[in-house]
């Protein structure tokens, strides 16, 4: 990129400083045209807004609508998956059908919907519309948190933070945060976490729930990343971006015959697909598909010069994207409503055109693959085995078997110590650290000793190209007690749970470990903690806030929006804990950050009684009636 005199994301960034430190510590507000106003961390300067507002008051404001705009993003993907089981239940969705009926049937029970006698379609349908009242719910509680442990639920109940209908928080976190409306910062941040909720019990349950259903629950499945899964004889097409609806038909339609004639009579062998960013976690969890690499990546992915079409959605997609391409002869097809860019070409695509949109679409990779300029191309042959694909459901049978699924083995080695703790690593990346360290350093360390991690998003990404997710290579990288834990089940270190909406995923799978028993009542009592080493989106700080407000203790790395206010900073990291269980912290190193996680899991174990082994004595028939 540099030879083609490419600008590239890190040298954007580089144009842009210095950052305006305003901005950073986000005491600034743009809320009414009285302002901009921006209050100085200097002595002689202003302490408040045109309105009154000071820094607490501003910086809350702007941490909730940063929660309220990552709540939408992964909310509107739950709302499209619920809109197109109605549509398949219907019969108007060509191409798309229900491959997991099992979790259907598990949805409909718990909804309390009587299946008997009924047509798949007719539990399909009631489910779908079921998920879709979530979203305009004025009443009541979202359906999904009566899955969290009992003693959570009366802890949301008793804050009144339970979320009510999805559209609801997030229109009354902007609410809130219009000129005049909330000035406390303390009740700002109870909207924030009952915002963050509805994602995360919300939205993006819906999401992972329903792809399950319409596209398969992932079971463990062994996959390919980096550059080199790309073939210079074959039509390269990237899928990039957040909702599987497309990229499922794009898979469906590349094993149709007669577009793989067509693709050997332009020149090429066949049709490789690839995927970047959360799209590539989907495809890849339930169909093999490599991934090429996450967000950062995806500008440097065109400049292999090896890519016909690269197809997006929508979230974390660059705007250069097009401009790049068009040194090459890369075609760009945005195909949301949502996401327009200049200078790339639109298709839209709905549940209902599906599979022609997408045959469209690699027909015309197919007839763009003569442009291709062999000159041009250059592919790292960099690439490396993984294994992804684990959803809550199949570790119950990984860890019991068919006749006994259980969690009971992973809690009785967190117990006995051969599995320290449990952390999930998630989140972007952030061009203002180097490329992919911070997630390999914290996740190296953690592993090293002892912590199981799970992971989503471009993290999990990051760490397969590191070669943590390869079941075998990646045990060379583990402590004694997880590698014997591992080698025992047939597990990596490191354990690819999927999309950011998937964060839904280890919500439930620390919902099981404490549902097994033996390791509290709830989840903030688990010796566990979360991570996003280096987060950039507003995604990422929704995610975070529903796991805090759900009992884990989260750290960010590279930046921290509050530290413009001492006092909202103070709640943050240390006073929502005694509410929630949960608290934040901010760390940029990720050595000291992985310190602070085993630290933190030390302290739990501490408080379960976990903490020293305990010798095991055979009782004797005497010493047993000494008991009674």
């Amino acid at each position: 990129m540099s030879e083609k005199k490419f600008t590239t994301a890190e040298e954007r960034l580089k144009s842009q400083e210095p950052q305006c430190g305003f901005g950073i510590f986000e005491i600034c507000c743009r809320n009414c045209s009285m302002g901009p106003c921006r209050i100085s961390p200097f002595d002689d300067g202003p302490k408040k807004g045109v309105c009154g507002a000071d820094e607490d008051v501003i910086v809350a404001r702007n941490f909730l609508r940063k929660i309220a705009v990552g709540a939408s993003a992964h909310s509107d993907h739950g709302r499209a998956v619920a809109e197109t089981l109605i549509k398949v239940a219907r019969k108007e969705a060509i191409g798309y059908e229900i491959k997991d009926e099992f979790k259907l049937i598990k949805l409909a029970l718990e909804f309390g919907i009587d299946v008997k006698d009924k047509k798949i379609e007719e539990i399909a349908l009631k489910v779908g519309e079921i998920c879709l009242s979530q979203f305009g719910q004025q009443e009541g509680n979202l359906i999904f948190t009566k899955r969290a442990p009992v003693k959570r639920q009366r802890i949301w109940s008793d804050l009144e933070i339970t979320p009510r209908g999805i559209d609801r928080e997030v229109v009354e976190s902007l609410h809130r945060t219009h000129m005049g409306t909330d000035q406390d910062f303390y009740n700002l941040m109870k909207q924030a976490q009952r915002c963050a909720l509805s994602d995360g019990w919300g939205g993006s349950m819906v999401a992972t729930d329903l792809q399950d259903v319409l596209f398969g629950t992932p079971e463990p499945i062994l996959g390919r990343v980096n550059f080199g899964v790309l073939k210079d004889d074959y039509v390269n097409i990237i899928v990039h971006g957040h909702e599987p609806l497309l990229s499922e038909m794009i898979v469906v339609a590349s094993e149709d015959p007669e577009l793989i004639n067509l693709a050997k009579q332009k020149g090429a062998k066949g049709i490789n697909i690839g995927g970047i960013c959360c799209t590539a976690n989907e495809i890849l969890m339930r169909h093999g598909i490599p991934i090429i690499g996450n967000f950062l990546n995806q500008e440097m992915a065109i400049t292999t010069g090896a890519v016909e079409v690269m197809v997006v959605d929508v979230q974390c997609i660059m705007a250069s994207l097009p401009e790049i391409a068009s040194c090459f002869h890369t075609k760009i097809i945005t195909t949301s409503e949502k996401t327009k860019i200049p200078g790339a070409i639109h298709v839209k695509f709905t549940e209902e055109n599906a599979l022609e949109k997408a045959k469209e679409i690699i027909k015309m990779a197919i007839e763009n693959f003569e442009n291709r300029k062999k000159e041009n191309v250059i592919i790292p042959e960099s690439q490396i085995d993984l294994v992804a694909g684990f959803s809550y459901e199949s570790i119950y049978y990984i860890l019991g078997g068919r006749f006994r699924a259980s969690y009971r083995p992973l809690n009785d080695n967190i117990i006995n110590g051969k599995i320290r703790g449990i952390a999930g690593v998630v989140g972007c990346n952030n061009p203002k650290v180097s490329h992919d360290e911070i997630h390999i350093k914290l996740v190296s360390k953690l592993i090293e000793n002892d912590v199981l991690v799970l992971q989503t998003g471009c993290s999990a990404i990051a760490c397969a190209k590191a070669g943590f997710l390869d079941s075998v290579k990646g045990l060379n990288y583990a402590g004694k007690g997880l590698r014997e834990v591992c080698e025992a089940v047939g597990i990596p270190p490191v354990i690819h749970m999927g999309s950011c909406v998937d964060n839904s995923r280890i919500l439930m799978a620390a919902t099981c470990v404490v549902k097994e028993g033996g390791l509290g009542d709830d989840i903030s009592e688990l010796p566990a903690a979360g991570a996003a080493p280096e987060w950039m989106s507003e995604k990422a700080l929704s995610i975070g806030q529903y796991f805090v407000s759900s009992g884990i203790f989260v750290v960010f790395g590279v930046t921290w929006p509050t530290l413009g206010s001492k006092n909202l900073t103070k709640y943050l990291f240390e006073d929502i804990e005694k509410e929630v269980g949960g608290k934040w912290a901010f760390e940029s190193d990720p050595d000291k950050m992985a310190e602070l996680i085993l630290k933190h899991i030390d302290e739990k174990r501490r408080k379960l009684g976990i903490d020293k082994a305990r010798e095991r004595i055979l009782y004797d028939m005497a010493m047993r009636r000494e008991l009674e």
